[in-house]
């Protein structure tokens, strides 16, 4: 039973309980030596970012489902089973085509190239083509293109390194994607995930494949600070910009990049020899970013000294009649449109 004198001796105490200041633990109960650091967002995000830098990262905010999951499979694994094994004697070139972005200039450029590159080195049923995005349309056996991600690129890498000659033939690497001076090449599938490859990662993909000798196509902003983790004496890389320099053409409604159009769409279609396209290619790309007063992207281009024997191997496989441009040029009017058929007889209801 409350009592008045027990009544305020319980409020009393709640007050005097109120006004006290907490309760001060001791040194050695504080979190902080239990192992637990306040979290500081910059330095997470720093270390993120440096990390980046060196290894590269992805994230996947939206996995796949069952259904999606199978059909990716699906078409990765027929991707893969169609290539063709290397020829006895013969220089093999082996291409890999990726877009690791999901605008859609980019799937365009990584079909386009693709073709382009199986036909100029004789590559027909050696070739893997990944993208994002609805850029990149695949043929009638395959219509899905397997996504452009980092996990597919290494397992395209790995299965051309068991099917071709390792020492005689050459890999013909082309990726086209957004760039940063930091972090490499960025991968981005929609809102589904990203991430980015650096050229340490990208180097260590290659040197764990064991291929030999490379001709690696980068077509990104900053895409030259690859040059460096990447050349040795049998590998050949181009790239769409200096260390230091953007580069320019990659709206989503295009269907080349400036250096895509430039080098691929028209140089690499000629009966000339590698250097060739490479230095035609920098003079056009000059001359349109003059014309749009854009900063120089400065392509770059680096020869491994051993690399001219193979180069010159694969050169002369090149078709003696030039290739026709196809596609939205990425500077100046767009090609005339094709010419439509006739329509059909309109039909009256009955």
């Amino acid at each position: 039973m409350m009592t008045p004198l027990r009544f305020g001796l319980c409020l009393s105490l709640g007050l005097i309980a109120g006004l006290a200041p907490p309760l001060a633990l001791p040194e050695q109960a504080m979190a902080q030596n239990y192992g637990y650091q306040p979290a500081n967002p910059r330095a997470i995000q720093e270390r993120r970012e440096r990390e980046a830098a060196q290894k590269g990262s992805v994230i996947v905010t939206e996995p796949y489902g069952p259904s999606e999951t199978l059909r990716q499979t699906r078409a990765m694994t027929s991707a893969l089973g169609r290539l063709k094994p290397e020829r006895k004697g013969v220089v093999d070139v082996y291409v890999v085509a990726i877009g690791l972005d999901s605008d859609g200039v980019f799937g365009r450029e990584t079909a386009e190239t693709a073709r382009v590159l199986a036909s100029r080195y004789d590559a027909e049923g050696r070739v893997i083509v990944m993208a994002n995005g609805k850029g990149a349309s695949g043929s009638a056996t395959d219509p899905i293109v397997p996504d452009g991600s980092p996990d597919h690129l290494a397992q395209a890498l790995g299965h051309v390194a068991e099917v071709m000659n390792r020492q005689e033939d050459v890999l013909a690497l082309f990726i086209t994607t957004h760039g940063h001076w930091n972090t490499g090449l960025n991968y981005r599938d929609g809102d589904r995930a990203g991430g980015n490859i650096a050229p340490t990662r990208l180097a260590g993909l290659l040197n764990e494949a064991g291929i030999k000798n490379r001709l690696v196509i980068l077509s990104a902003c900053y895409s030259g600070i690859f040059v460096p983790a990447l050349q040795n004496d049998s590998t050949i890389i181009l790239t769409a910009a200096s260390a230091q320099k953007p580069s320019f053409g990659c709206r989503a409604e295009n269907d080349w990049t400036f250096f895509g159009d430039a080098l691929v769409n028209q140089a690499l279609r000629q009966p000339i020899p590698l250097p060739d396209a490479f230095a035609q290619a920098r003079s056009l790309i000059t001359k349109w970013e003059v014309a749009s007063r854009l900063d120089p992207s400065n392509p770059q281009i680096d020869l491994g000294t051993q690399a001219i024997a193979w180069m010159d191997k694969i050169d002369a496989k090149v078709p003696k009649v030039a290739g026709q441009p196809k596609g939205m040029p990425a500077f100046g009017a767009p090609p005339p449109p094709p010419e439509r058929s006739k329509p059909a007889p309109l039909l009256t209801r009955p």
